[in-house]
């Protein structure tokens, strides 16, 4: 493999070092974790797990050894391939990754299943292959192993409902992988390169690139399959998935779609429709579901508000949130591991035995609903800063009820349903140790970011000197708490605020699950009765020819009758003029 100086052009105004010199003592950044999933699958329970922590660690060192600039290229098929392409935007991604992957490794130590611990690593490192992928075939390649890795995270769970919400995983991220080749195939015919950059909506494949982004991005009437999935999987299968699948689609927006308006709107829109649902629905993973759409609503519209501010404030609130909305999810994974139970209905009062969890708990909750001094404070504010200095007023309102939201259904419902309200008797045991050290590192992140903001946006694609600890945000955002924890209590001392119920939600789904294989059998015994019909029907027809054709012949009939044989011979001879007429016809032709 060889990186050649043409390929300046596909580093965003990064200078090219070549392979030599201290770049060939580097593995590809996503080897040490695909590596150690394979060997993981081979070893023993005691080596599968010291692999699930020193695999991100090795990993982590050996993305320490690359920089900007740096390019590999290899030649497939008349095709050249860009395996690796580094830059700031990759870089934090690959970082963070390798992030996830260390916390979830540390929270998987209990366990001794050998399927998560394959799956976990070789999906965290499809994650890291995919951000340095440099060209669109390289993307898929890592885009499809993402999806095959990490379905066996949801039938890790062996259950009938998982291993069926598995597969229409499988087929929706299947569908996705088609659609992002297709995507590539027409750019390839359009443009005459396969090199992944930032494209403007004006091609068939932008659009068709855009929609297989957009699956994975949970975009409006797309985004079923997260809160269809992630719940069924186990306590350490989804806090792997809420690391992973959604952060690279979010960073291929951020490669492909910067500044495009479209995004603003999507993103205001998959910002709000989500409030809703997690506040009535009872399962509480559910609920941390809709919330991840939520907070990828931020992201996606600070991709469309475009370079600086925006593009920056997207990529640190991906950054915070797969440490938050990780954290959360650890704290109900520790809650099914030890009670086996996860509806709000079924819980509470787990505070007087698993006190640990429930402050770790809170301060993702804190985290997620930006509380000053915690994480979510200093990156959510980015995009919403950004949208009101652009004139985005709507988008800017929009974005200010959805953080209100967020601390309904994530801020407050989680840890309260979870661990203060009513008492449910349940009287578990704290979560193992090494669940509540991964957890409280992921909480000391938290605290850590929001205190000392400036690590991260060093680490940010474009140089920034905005600071979130001004008054104005302060004072707005601490009225905002405020004001939205009033409107809670006030709704449950009233009881107008959803009770916890064990129900089913509706979503856009129900379309695809339900009201499609009714519609599918109506109209397939409606078709049936109409062919039967028609079936029957000629075969009445042809009784009744079969009945005179044997009339005609029978002795009574017409041509039942001996004929003379002068009428004979000119049937015969007027019959072989007419085959001699045709064949001369065809020769002629």
């Amino acid at each position: 493999m060889a990186a050649t100086e043409t390929h300046a052009q596909y580093v965003m105004g990064e200078t090219v070092r070549l392979l030599d010199g201290p770049l060939q003592a580097l593995l590809h950044p996503a080897l040490p974790l695909l590596v150690a999933g394979v060997v993981a699958a081979l070893a023993p329970p005691r080596l599968r797990k010291a692999l699930l922590v020193l695999a991100p660690l090795w990993g982590a060192w050996n993305l320490l050894g690359f920089t900007s600039g740096d390019l590999v290229s290899a030649e497939l098929a008349g095709f050249e391939l860009i395996l690796l392409r580094v830059d700031k935007l990759a870089f934090l991604f690959a970082l963070l990754f390798h992030l996830a992957a260390l916390l979830a490794g540390i929270y998987a130590l209990h366990s001794d299943d050998r399927m998560q611990q394959v799956a976990g690593l070789l999906y965290a490192g499809s994650a890291v292959g995919a951000v340095f992928a440099g060209d669109l075939l390289v993307l898929f390649f890592f885009w499809e192993l993402l999806a095959i890795t990490s379905v066996f995270l949801i039938w890790a769970r062996r259950e009938t409902a998982s291993t069926r919400s598995g597969l229409r995983y499988l087929l929706v991220h299947i569908a996705s992988g088609v659609l992002l080749l297709i995507g590539a195939a027409l750019h390839w015919i359009e443009f005459g390169t396969l090199v992944f950059e930032r494209m403007d909506l004006g091609s068939a494949a932008s659009w068709v690139l855009l929609l297989a982004i957009g699956i994975k991005c949970c975009f409006p009437l797309l985004h079923t399959w997260l809160v269809d999935a992630y719940p069924a999987a186990t306590e350490l299968g989804t806090v792997y998935l809420a690391s992973f699948t959604t952060k690279t689609a979010v960073y291929a927006l951020a490669r492909g779609y910067e500044g495009c308006e479209p995004l603003i709107w999507i993103g205001m829109a998959m910002a709000m429709f989500p409030i809703f649902y997690a506040v009535i629905e009872n399962d509480l993973r559910r609920v941390l579901g809709y919330s991840m759409i939520n907070q990828i609503g931020f992201m996606v519209c600070g991709v469309g508000l475009g370079a600086g501010l925006g593009v920056n404030g997207a990529v640190a609130h991906a950054f915070n949130d797969v440490i938050f909305k990780g954290l959360l999810f650890m704290s109900m994974g520790a809650v099914l591991l030890r009670t086996g139970r996860i509806n709000g209905s079924e819980l509470g009062g787990l505070y007087k035995t698993m006190p640990q969890t429930a402050g770790l708990c809170m301060v993702g909750a804190a985290s997620i609903s930006a509380f000053p001094l915690f994480s979510g404070f200093v990156s959510k504010s980015m995009v919403m800063t950004e949208a009101a200095h652009e004139g985005y007023v709507v988008v800017w309102l929009a974005l200010l009820f959805a953080s209100a939201g967020v601390f309904h259904h994530a801020g407050i419902k989680i840890p309260f349903f979870a661990f203060f309200a009513h008492d449910s008797g349940l009287r578990p045991k704290e979560a193992p140790l090494n669940m509540r050290v991964a957890m409280g590192i992921a909480a000391l992140l938290c605290i850590a970011i929001g205190c000392f903001p400036n690590a991260l946006y060093a680490l940010l694609p474009y140089a920034t000197d905005y600071h979130p600890y001004d008054t104005t945000h302060v004072v707005q955002q601490l009225q905002l708490l405020f004001f939205s924890a009033l409107a809670f209590v006030t709704l449950m001392l009233t009881g107008i605020y959803p009770p916890e119920l064990r129900s089913t939600n509706l979503d856009v789904d129900w379309f695809a699950r339900r009201a499609a294989p009714r519609t599918l059998r109506v109209l397939a015994a409606v078709g049936g009765a109409i062919w039967y019909g028609v079936l029957a029907g000629l075969a009445d027809v042809l009784k009744v020819v079969r009945s005179v054709v044997r009339w005609l012949h029978s002795p009574a009939g017409r041509l039942g009758e001996p004929w003379p044989t002068g009428t004979t011979v000119f049937w015969a001879a007027t019959l072989l003029g007419l085959l001699l007429l045709f064949s001369y016809l065809g020769s002629a032709l």
